[in-house]
Formats: C-alpha cells, sequence, structure tokens
C-alpha cells in the first residue's frame, strides 16, 4: 500500500512465458498489494507460468487484442478493490523498479494519471528503440499536443498508472480493442478533465521484447491521427465522437 491506498499491479500478457519472471525479478515488494496477468490467448506457457508464481490470471478464450486486454484488466482490478492500478508489461520492456515513482503521486492526490515516459531524458534511444520509432514517436506526439491541448513528452508509453476515480468514470469500454486504445484513452482524460504527470523511464529494446511489424506501426500512427483530430473536432463541437461522446466532465461524473 502507499498512503493506505491498495495498489494493484496489471499485466497484459500475450507470449510473455520468457519475460515474465524477469519483470517480476524487479518488483518492488513493499509497494504492490496484489498483481493480476490476463492472458489474451498466448501460445506459449504464459499462464502456467503466472499461475506458478502465485500470480492471479485471467485467461481469455479468445484473442482481444491489446485494448481489449487492458480492458478487462483494468475492470478486474477494480473488482479487487484497487484504489490505484498500474500496468507493467511482461515482457520486461519497462522496469517495474520505478513503480513506486508512478504510484505514489496517484496514491497522494497530486495527479490522477502517471505515465512513464520513455522520451524524458534519454531512455529511448540509449535503450535501443529503433531510430524510426523515435522519430515517429516525436512527430506524433508534436502533432497530438497541438491538436488536444495538451503538453506531455510522448502519448505513446505503455507504463501508465491510474487512480481509481479516473477509472471508474472514464469510458475506456468506448475505446478501440487495437492499440490505438491507448491514445483513445489519453483523448478521454484529457478531454475530461484529469491531471497527467509523468516520470522519466528507462527502456530495453530486446529480441523477446513484444514489438509490433512497420505495417502496424503505419496503422497505429493512422490511427493516432485520427484521434487526435477527431478528438480536436469533437471538442470545437464540428464532430462526432463514439469514444468522447460518454466522456464526463471531472467533478460532475455523479
Amino acid at each position: 500500500m502507499v498512503n493506505d491506498k491498495k495498489v494493484v499491479m496489471v499485466m497484459p500478457a500475450y507470449n510473455a512465458a520468457s519475460t515474465l519472471k524477469k519483470t517480476l525479478d524487479e518488483l518492488p515488494a513493499d509497494v504492490v498489494d496484489e498483481i493480476l496477468l490476463v492472458d489474451d490467448c498466448s501460445r506459449d506457457d504464459t499462464v502456467s507460468q503466472a499461475e506458478s508464481l502465485g500470480i492471479k490470471t485471467v485467461v481469455h478464450s479468445c484473442n482481444t487484442g491489446y485494448g481489449g486486454n487492458q480492458k478487462t484488466c483494468y475492470r478486474t482490478a477494480l473488482e479487487m478493490g484497487a484504489d490505484v492500478v498500474v500496468m507493467v508489461h511482461p515482457d520486461y520492456q519497462y522496469t517495474p523498479l520505478i513503480i513506486s515513482a508512478m504510484v505514489s503521486p496517484i496514491a497522494n492526490g497530486v495527479f490522477d494519471c502517471m505515465l512513464g515516459s520513455r522520451i524524458l531524458g534519454t531512455g529511448a534511444r540509449k535503450g535501443g528503440m529503433p531510430l524510426y520509432k523515435y522519430i515517429s514517436n516525436r512527430a506524433l506526439t508534436w502533432f497530438q499536443n497541438l491538436l488536444v491541448g495538451y503538453h506531455l513528452s510522448e502519448y505513446h508509453t505503455g507504463y501508465r498508472a491510474f487512480s481509481r476515480e479516473l477509472l471508474e468514470n472514464i469510458p475506456f469500454d468506448d475505446n478501440s480493442d487495437d492499440f490505438v486504445f491507448d491514445n483513445q484513452m489519453l483523448c478521454q482524460i484529457i478531454y475530461s478533465g484529469y491531471d497527467i504527470g509523468e516520470v522519466t523511464c528507462p527502456t530495453r529494446y530486446m529480441d523477446d521484447s513484444s514489438s509490433i511489424s512497420f505495417a502496424r506501426s503505419v496503422k497505429y500512427g493512422l490511427g493516432v491521427l485520427r484521434c487526435s483530430c477527431e478528438t480536436l473536432g469533437y471538442r470545437l463541437g464540428w464532430l462526432k465522437s463514439d469514444f468522447l461522446k460518454n466522456v464526463p466532465r471531472k467533478g460532475q461524473a455523479e
């Protein structure tokens, strides 16, 4: 617990058997109260590995996609009584060693959402992020900040933490089941008026780390641009939006 707040770490998993234990070995023992792994129909022994490590495990009967996996993660964590939910990928790309820095600002009421940024500092390129991904990240983030009306160092990190209030009020089930889920959720959070903080996060790009292909990266990038344009259009009253239409303003959710 942190400040008497229950912390649940969620791990959206797909074929993470070779990296799961390495990820957990870096987990600080005094911060996280419970761990939840949601397996998205892996083809390796991720589930048996998780169960042998004593992790609460939910198994999808079919692959729901990265966004669909996160939806199960957050719904289940709330059912478990989480006050703070932190998402860590079990592919060992992001280190759990900085979970305290991710969780404490939320548990102490400073921020509603925390992001582990690979771009702050020199973590991205030092950790092996391909140059084309780095350039794409910077270009997309600049464009998103311009359209969404916020200022983040990156919108594309998979290391995130949320307060219970935020997860209860943000309609994340309205979002895509694909990778653009992350950006849609951030746009929902920003539109609603919740506060987002960032901490520097080192990252590792290794052979056993999960990654999407160049073709899927292009598809993701186009989805991000559409998401940002849709957010601007909705905010100005020019467009309708399926993922923003049910978003309440902070303090008006009740």
